[in-house]
């Protein structure tokens, strides 16, 4: 965010985090090391470095996006942009990022059982994937106006097909280089090393911030009719954004070769590699599955109101923001943890790190959540009402923020479910998952043009959305249950009740606070006093709550204030 005082909530939360396991509770995970030689660090410690750096990360590049929206507004221009931007994204998925994010960390951690610690399988691994991110980026650069085709409705005028092709061509070179960074980055999350990862997406967030300076110092806007595919600011803004990527998977080379890894190509298929291919099919449905529901989402809004696009697009980077902190952040350390419990058959820990996450990600999240219904608009305004973006397109982004925020831990809950089975090496129940969820969500966006206006079928989009994550954490906590019985859920239920009673009281007493804030006061002003006011208030009571009662999942968070407080 553009100012580091409206962060001050999250950055109190991801302070406290390397003290949460300790000491554990019983039945939680152990601090000590599972087997001779892992890493000694505790799973409460590694996430809180990861938090750290994911804060800067998450931060850094919301701040380049809300650049961005000052330079370009919400209109046509940024709608053709951040649907050309998601495609790399999208297409990467498609092909492989699903299955690096899910499956090849649990693999790579069984491999280090081999005589060679999983040298010969790491370089089988990287010599297949790397081939087929090379032809398949190729491939999709070539493809670019078919792409551009599924994802815009060209009859409504709302983005550029034109402009967003030309996007295209600059941007999807980044799949080779979101596979090298997810590969390299697995690789070092199966050696227990997590600040690299972490720390590199920052740096690309700067090379992008950098971009977008350069970009606004340049004289003349992007030209739409005719699009120009040599425009140079056209150009400054795809290939800038691309070599921020380019860096991002860069950085993580030096830290691998402190290892001892080295790369050498190593063909041939084995037993594990077979095994890998079959978890992969599932994975890519998965993926294909979810993409059915992005696209419905794409076409609904590029053909309602301009703008549309781009206010779904940031308020979900807005929704991620503390999940990206908090959520991901626990999964990355959790991950290998989990692995290692579901190889060696103990599925006691695996259970235990599963609701300890869940209790966590209640304890954390759902606060957020709570302020983050009352704070929306205000969020819009203070981020978006500038340059050439209008207050009211500000306000619906805000709204829309507001709207999806009560589907935050739901899907922190869905995220970790899905880790749990793949840790598991189950990779066929998470695309069934999907595939209901994605049954749920298809008619309830086509429904949304045809019950709300135009510029408010980005609002019933994010409904959508986050009533699907909901149907997602009801199904993935029941398929888990048949699959290993007793989940603790008894106790995670009741985590989630006293949140929920302590977050309705935050929620009260930051609509207490926003009531006194002076309403003569200038929008954007007004937007920053009353988040900043009603986020400290409402965060502070619902903390505060929860520590009376004595959740012990909030011990770490008052335990560190009392600390700090004593400093003082």
């Amino acid at each position: 965010m553009a100012d580091p005082d409206s962060l001050r909530p999250y950055q109190e939360l991801t302070r406290v985090l390397p003290a949460i396991g300790a000491p554990p509770a019983p039945g939680e995970p152990t601090e000590a090391p599972e087997r001779p030689g892992e890493a000694r660090e505790s799973l409460a410690k590694s996430t809180g470095k990861i938090a750290i750096a994911s804060l800067t990360s998450r931060v850094t590049g919301f701040m380049w996006k809300v650049m961005l929206v000052w330079v370009l507004s919400i209109g046509i221009q940024n709608d053709s942009f951040n649907v050309a931007n998601t495609l790399p994204n999208i297409i990467y998925e498609l092909l492989l990022g699903g299955v690096l994010a899910s499956i090849v960390v649990p693999l790579l951690v069984r491999s280090q059982d081999d005589p060679d610690g999983g040298e010969e399988y790491t370089q089988r691994l990287l010599t297949v994937a790397l081939s087929l991110l090379a032809i398949a980026t190729v491939i999709a650069v070539l493809a670019a106006p078919v792409f551009t085709s599924i994802y815009v409705d060209s009859s409504t005028g709302r983005a550029n097909p034109e402009l967003t092709t030309a996007f295209a061509y600059l941007l999807l070179p980044q799949i080779l280089f979101y596979g090298v960074f997810a590969l390299l980055m697995a690789i070092l999350n199966a050696r227990q090393i997590f600040g690299p990862p972490a720390w590199a997406p920052v740096v690309n967030n700067l090379v992008v911030m950098a971009t977008i300076g350069v970009f606004a110092l340049m004289p003349g806007q992007i030209s739409v009719d005719p699009v120009r595919m040599g425009d140079p600011k056209l150009l400054t803004l795809g290939l800038g954004v691309t070599l921020g990527i380019v860096a991002q998977a860069v950085m993580l080379v030096p830290p691998l070769l402190r290892t001892g890894f080295r790369f050498r190509w190593n063909w041939g298929i084995d037993s594990r590699m077979k095994e890998f291919g079959g978890l992969a099919a599932w994975i890519l449905g998965y993926v294909a599955v979810s993409q059915v529901g992005y696209i419905v989402t794409t076409r609904v809004l590029t053909a309602g109101d301009p703008g549309g696009m781009t206010a779904y697009y940031n308020a979900w980077l807005l929704f991620q923001l503390p999940y990206g902190v908090i959520g991901v952040s626990l999964l990355t350390a959790i991950m290998p943890r989990m692995s290692r419990a579901a190889a060696d058959g103990e599925y006691g820990k695996l259970i235990s790190n599963l609701s300890y996450a869940s209790r966590i990600s209640t304890v954390t999240l759902l606060p957020i959540a709570a302020i983050m219904t009352v704070v929306g608009s205000s969020v819009g305004i203070a981020l978006f009402a500038f340059g050439q973006s209008d207050v009211a397109s500000a306000e619906r982004l805000g709204r829309s923020l507001a709207i999806a925020a009560f589907g935050l831990l739901p899907y922190a809950l869905v995220m970790l479910q899905l880790r749990v089975f793949y840790a598991l090496k189950d990779a066929r129940t998470p695309t069934l998952i999907m595939l209901v969820m994605t049954l749920v969500k298809v008619p309830l966006l086509y429904l949304c043009p045809t019950v709300l206006e135009p510029r408010q079928i980005v609002l019933g989009a994010m409904m959508v959305n986050s009533l699907t994550f909901v149907v997602g954490a009801v199904l993935g906590q029941v398929w888990l249950w048949v699959r290993l019985g007793n989940l603790r859920s008894r106790r995670v239920l009741g985590v989630i009740l006293f949140t929920v009673v302590a977050s309705g009281l935050g929620v009260a007493a930051a609509v207490l606070i926003g009531m006194l804030v002076p309403d003569g006061l200038p929008s954007t002003l007004h937007a920053w006093v009353s988040l900043i006011a009603q986020s400290i208030a409402g965060l502070g009571v619902s903390f505060g709550v929860l520590a009376a009662l004595k959740v012990d999942e909030i011990a770490p968070l008052t335990n560190r204030l009392a600390r700090l407080l004593g400093r003082a």
